[in-house]
């Protein structure tokens, strides 16, 4: 019975693996309604899905939780679609990094319920998805696809250290002509980096 009951378990979490991986369960770390902070985008109204999952490993990395999938549970697609609707008509894919997974289903079944999708990625692996709004975000440790690069809407570069501006123009370079431009603080080099000394941060975008 004992070995029975393993095998079974055994087999289910085959199951699951497999669905992770063609993208019909995804690793959910959470979902939740916001005004997008951020970029190009900032002051719009936004339903937010966090997928689990990543290697990139950005030290200054707010949501370092988000990293090992395994601690976020499989979750239907269909399910996180359903909980997406009725908040926005904004809904952003962010991480962790969602492209480690096959975003092909995710971003179909919510084109059908009519949604604008947008992701936030390193995009360091292979584009998957259908998208309104790619914003890249490149990491010196994994760098983007070039594909990624062509079809980007935005590049936020984070600013960490002087070294991340000499960063920010090569990968300017780098993305497609149409690309908005923007620098962004990290959180705790927030006013040495915008040379401010109060709560009224100056940094802002470029094109």
């Amino acid at each position: 019975m004992i070995i029975f009951a393993n095998n079974y378990l055994k087999m289910l979490e085959n199951q699951i693996q497999s669905a992770v991986d063609n993208g019909t369960m995804l690793p959910l770390m959470e979902a939740f309604y916001t005004i997008q902070g951020e970029g190009y985008h900032t002051g719009t109204a936004a339903y937010f899905i966090r997928i689990g999952g990543c290697d990139v490993g950005c030290h200054w990395c707010d949501v370092k939780e988000s990293w090992n999938a395994q601690l976020h549970p499989p979750t239907a697609v269909e399910a996180i679609v359903k909980n997406a609707i009725g908040y926005a008509d904004t809904v952003v894919i962010t991480g962790g990094e969602p492209l480690s997974w096959d975003m092909t289903l995710l971003t179909q079944k919510l084109k059908e319920e009519n949604l604008k999708i947008h992701i936030e990625t390193s995009g360091a692996f292979e584009l998957t998805g259908t998208w309104d709004w790619i914003c890249l975000s490149p990491k010196k440790n994994k760098l983007p696809t070039e594909i990624v690069y062509r079809n980007a809407n935005e590049l936020k570069v984070i600013i960490h250290n002087k070294h991340d501006f000499i960063f920010a123009e090569e990968q300017s370079e780098k993305v497609n002509a149409n690309a908005i431009l923007f620098l962004q603080p990290e959180w705790s080099k927030r006013f040495e980096t915008c040379g401010r000394s109060d709560n009224q941060i100056a940094c802002g975008g470029g094109d």
